[in-house]
């Protein structure tokens, strides 16, 4: 069985954190949530461990990177929540690596695999951490704008259909518009994201402002290539539903 090297565990930022416990890190992930870091190094001290558990119990290499974004991602948001227990003298000690495979257990158990045909994730692509965070960057997206992403994205629709869509909808946009709101919301997206994500996985330097600029030609096609990723492991039911609630959203915030 081969386990995935995952490159960002060799920055800089992630490897000044590697002498921390497994107890700082989580306090430290709890008390800075605007941050990316404390959970990538996590996810790299025990990416290895968790990978194991998932690959023997999934049919298939599809699956079980599928599987292990969707555990991270379950990760995460119980790290968010989780109360370290104080040692009690004569019981054993809370351990995260314990913690830990009884989640990845519990996401083996109940969450439903979907055919590999219908999986489309590619872990070289986009891996659990950036992942994760995108998918929180895009739920910060005006609810306008994450429509249109998703309709670009998800559906790959061009923009001549997307401005129709909204046209029919009530919205005043040409496909010109569509255009230039899309370029908006890629750049929105990536600003969203954490500043030490975008270092880590986007080679972006900080500035005053969070970001270092760059080629926005080549940001915007990054950005495009990673949302592929996010939107990947959803099925086309499950997409579609999704774009109904983006059009609610929409609606409801007009």
């Amino acid at each position: 069985m081969r386990i995935p090297s995952f490159p960002e565990c060799d920055h800089e930022i992630v490897q000044s954190l590697f002498h921390l416990s497994d107890r700082e890190l989580v306090s430290l992930l709890k008390h800075h949530p605007d941050s990316g870091r404390y959970f990538t190094a996590i996810f790299c001290r025990y990416s290895p461990i968790v990978y194991s558990l998932i690959r023997h119990s999934a049919r298939s290499p599809v699956q079980a990177d599928y599987l292990f974004a969707i555990t991270w991602r379950h990760i995460l948001y119980e790290l968010s929540g989780l109360d370290w227990p104080e040692a009690v003298p004569g019981k054993s000690s809370f351990s995260l690596q314990s913690w830990l495979i009884n989640i990845t257990a519990l996401c083996i158990n109940q969450v439903p695999l979907p055919d590999v045909e219908q999986i489309h994730y590619a872990i070289e692509d986009a891996s659990p951490p950036l992942w994760c965070y995108l998918e929180r960057a895009l739920e910060n997206l005006p609810p306008i704008e994450r429509l249109m992403v998703v309709m670009a994205q998800t559906f790959h629709w061009s923009a001549t259909r997307i401005a129709a869509y909204l046209q029919a909808e009530g919205e005043r946009l040409s496909p010109g518009d569509v255009k230039s709101r899309l370029q908006d919301a890629y750049r929105h997206l990536e600003e969203a994201l954490p500043t030490d994500i975008r270092a880590i996985y986007l080679g972006a330097a900080g500035t005053d402002n969070g970001y270092q600029e760059g080629n926005e030609s080549d940001e915007n096609d990054e950005d495009e290539r990673l949302l592929d990723q996010v939107f990947a492991p959803n099925e086309p039911s499950a997409d579609r539903s999704y774009l109904q609630l983006m059009l609610q959203g929409k609606k409801a915030a007009l």
